[in-house]
Parts: structure tokens; C-alpha cells; sequence
């Protein structure tokens, strides 16, 4: 990432967080910014994944609707899958 396309974000941490930090810091081989980033960035994906509840237009709302309702075009991959036993069927 270039520094015109960087922002610099600062925060406080008490003292036995940062030194927390900074022992997987070590650890990871990383420095406390790509380590830092990194976790917040997985944590923010981990989060957004987690969203259950979306706001769709009434008019996307039905396409999304009529694309669930639509049937499966016949795919040998599908087929398969669905054929499959789930793990703890095995």
C-alpha cells in the first residue's frame, strides 16, 4: 500500500495489552502494524459474515426472491454435492 493511499489510525491500550501484543508480536515474526492490521481485518470480515440482517429495495428484494425460487440448472457439480453424505451422516 502506498502512503497516498494509507491513513494513519492511533489508539490507546493499557499497558498489559500492549505488552500482550507485543509477545505474538515476536512471535509472529510481524511488526505491530501488519500484526495489528491483520487481526483487525479478520475480525472485521469474521463480523461481517456474521450479518444475518440485510436491507434490500422492494424491487431487489423480489429479484433475490425469484432467483431462490428459480429452478437449479442441471450441473453435474450440484449433483453431487447433494448426493453426498454430510460428514456427520458418515
Amino acid at each position: 500500500m502506498s502512503a497516498a493511499t494509507s491513513k494513519v489510525i492511533n489508539f490507546r491500550a493499557p499497558a498489559a495489552k500492549q505488552a500482550l501484543i507485543d509477545h505474538a508480536v515476536e512471535v509472529s515474526g510481524m511488526n505491530r502494524t501488519e500484526f495489528i492490521l491483520d487481526a483487525v481485518c479478520d475480525k472485521a470480515r469474521e463480523v461481517l459474515a456474521d450479518q444475518t440482517r440485510f436491507a434490500l429495495s422492494r424491487q431487489a428484494l423480489q429479484r433475490f426472491n425469484a432467483q431462490l425460487d428459480a429452478p437449479l440448472e442441471d450441473n453435474a457439480a450440484i449433483r453431487r454435492l447433494l448426493s453426498t453424505p454430510a460428514p456427520w451422516e458418515r
